[in-house]
């Protein structure tokens, strides 16, 4: 195996086995405080812990990530996040934890997920060869989608058998597999680490701001990601919703709709990992949305009986996902100079953890008004005219295909 393939598939182990644990900790956190107070409130409150630090510290931690080791940031993000899981762990298993003593868990974690996440997007094209990064985010798409696709089942298994604690120590494990991994991998350095020169987060921050809008079409790119955020996210949470109350399901085939989609999201990982740059990025990118937003549309039209056909879209709806973020983040990994591209990862992380939860609260709104299957099929509509824009848009066309 070549050297940079063996560095990167431990690089995806260990990233995989973290998500998996932490997937499983954020779901039974999400079911304990269910089973706990049973208000929606509490939920969302936990939601907000959970998104707000990352949304708000993305628009700066990049100036950390560009100034200093990326090896180091995403071994100590890693370790605060254990941490925080620990101080969890402990509360738990000698009493039931205060509520916002909960939150303020979720809220470190998030800090630490604010760090991490751009780090390791940074850190890839230093290891992975230019040509090579499509398909290597294929790749990585994958392990999150096994990873993702395990957690719900393994958190019903050992929810019934575990105490929130102790489910609490399973994430730190599988923090601590990724940490002794990046601890061992000799990981190239980025321009500016060791340089001595101090961070400036203003001038720093504002220096990723004028890269995105150096490149011509990065920032349409960047603004057309966030707008998806904001149509997707409404979509990809409503999936219980519209199961159980529309198409008249039961938890049962709610569990079966998610699954379907988290298959197709593996299915499309893995075309896009067999793919890689024989793609043509922006049509893909363009189709990732098109289809998806077709499925939703055809979704909203679907009589209440036909809830199979609706699983059946919901797998062709989870196939388009790897192409859109993974090709996404490969544009900007292959475009950006990488002593930029921390501050231009985390600040597109940011713009999408924003829209992302609006889009949420006005679809929640009109689903409650108009119906969830409208919400569907007019947020299906929206993604169909978006993918239209990336192909009428020549600047876009070219940034992601240059």
């Amino acid at each position: 195996m070549e050297h940079w393939k063996r560095k990167f598939t431990l690089l995806g182990i260990g990233q995989a086995v973290s998500i998996l644990s932490s997937s499983i900790l954020q779901i039974a956190i999400v079911w304990h405080l269910t089973q706990r107070t049973g208000s929606a409130a509490v939920v969302t409150m936990s939601t907000l812990s959970g998104y707000l630090p990352r949304a708000v510290l993305g628009l700066f931690t990049g100036a950390f990530i560009d100034r200093y080791s990326r090896k180091l940031i995403i071994i100590l993000s890693d370790a605060l996040i254990a941490l925080a899981a620990l101080a969890l762990a402990a509360a738990s298993l000698a009493d039931e934890p205060p509520i916002p003593f909960i939150f303020a868990i979720l809220f470190v974690r998030s800090v630490g997920a604010a760090f991490h996440g751009p780090a390791l997007g940074a850190i890839i094209p230093t290891v992975v060869p230019k040509e090579q990064l499509a398909r290597c985010s294929g790749f990585l798409q994958g392990f999150e989608s096994v990873s993702l696709l395990l957690s719900p089942a393994l958190t019903a298994i050992l929810f019934t058998v575990w105490r929130l604690g102790h489910i609490v120590l399973l994430d730190v494990a599988g923090a601590a597999v990724a940490v002794l991994i990046v601890l061992f991998l000799r990981l190239p350095k980025s321009a500016r680490e060791g340089s001595g020169e101090r961070v400036r987060l203003w001038r720093d921050t504002k220096e990723g701001f004028a890269v995105v809008r150096a490149r011509r079409g990065m920032t349409a790119l960047l603004v057309i990601s966030t707008l998806y955020a904001f149509i997707y996210f409404p979509i990809g949470s409503m999936y219980p919703l519209i199961t159980m109350t529309y198409f008249g399901g039961t938890v049962a085939d709610s569990g079966l709709v998610e699954i379907a989609f988290s298959g197709g999201t593996l299915l499309g990982a893995l075309l896009l990992g067999w793919l890689g740059n024989r793609l043509s990025k922006a049509p893909a990118i363009a189709a990732s949305i098109g289809v998806y937003g077709a499925g939703a549309m055809l979704t909203g039209l679907l009589a209440p009986a036909q809830l199979r056909a609706f699983t059946a879209l919901s797998v062709v709806m989870g196939v388009t996902i790897p192409f859109f973020y993974g090709l996404r983040i490969a544009v900007f990994q292959s475009r950006v100079p990488n002593e930029y591209l921390g501050r231009v990862l985390s600040l597109m992380g940011s713009v999408s953890l924003f829209a992302g939860p609006l889009g949420l609260t006005l679809g929640g709104v009109f689903s409650d008004t108009a119906g969830v299957e409208r919400c569907f099929f007019y947020s299906g509509t929206l993604a169909v005219c978006l993918a239209a824009v990336i192909l009428a848009v020549p600047s876009v066309r070219n940034c992601c295909d240059a």
